[in-house]
């Protein structure tokens, strides 16, 4: 039986929960500021400012002197050999009189690894020939008269016998070939070198047994690719 007159007990006293105030993790202090990143981006913004004004530059420099291709022409012809009997090869000795105008005014050229071959039907007759080097000064005109050949070369039967009908009928066509390299020289300028291919179509007027200087049929100006 319980004694109603006992007092009643006071409560357990509560314990705070865990991890309240105490074990706390620090605030993280602010980064730092990035002053690698800063540099590399002013040294990346001076590079491209001086690759601009350097192409500004060049283009300036373009845009006022403007180099021009130069012109070639063929003025002449003498054929000294053509022996096609000895099939499947060819020997022929032939020489071109070949003008050349540089049209700048400011700008001169020079010529590298100069060298000419004649073909027929599109195959090559005669062996390739290394040219000396050239210096081209500024609206001046050059001519050059390489003998071209003395050489054998393999032909097809298709060249062999068109050589023999076009001798027949008088006019063989044919196309001289120069190639090499080049660069433009401007004042202390001075260009890379630039790849160039010239093909001169010729008609020459041309019977069995002619040695010597032959007419020129038809002679356009030459086409030249750089």
């Amino acid at each position: 039986m319980t004694d109603q007159n006992q007092p009643p007990k006071d409560p357990p006293p509560q314990q705070p929960p865990p991890n309240m105030g105490e074990g706390k993790p620090p605030k993280p202090n602010p980064p730092a500021p990035d002053q690698g990143g800063a540099a590399r981006r002013f040294c990346c913004l001076c590079i491209f400012i001086f690759l601009l004004l350097a192409g500004a530059a060049v283009l300036t420099v373009w845009l006022i002197y403007r180099p021009h291709k130069p012109r070639f022409i063929v003025v002449g012809a003498a054929i000294y050999g053509l022996n096609a009997t000895s099939q499947p090869f060819i020997s022929t000795s032939m020489q071109f009189t070949i003008v050349t105008r540089n049209p700048n005014k400011r700008v001169s050229i020079f010529y590298n690894k100069l060298q000419a071959y004649v073909s027929y039907r599109n195959q090559q007759i005669t062996p390739t020939m290394d040219l000396p080097p050239l210096y081209h000064e500024t609206k001046r005109t050059v001519s050059l008269s390489p003998v071209l050949g003395s050489g054998m070369v393999p032909a097809s039967a298709e060249v062999v016998n068109g050589l023999m009908i076009d001798e027949t009928y008088g006019v063989v066509a044919l196309k001289v070939v120069l190639l090499g390299k080049l660069r433009w020289k401007a004042g202390a300028i001075r260009t890379l070198k630039y790849g160039f291919y010239v093909r001169c179509d010729v008609w020459v007027g041309l019977k069995k047994g002619v040695v010597g200087p032959v007419p020129l049929l038809g002679a356009p100006p030459c086409k030249v690719d750089i």
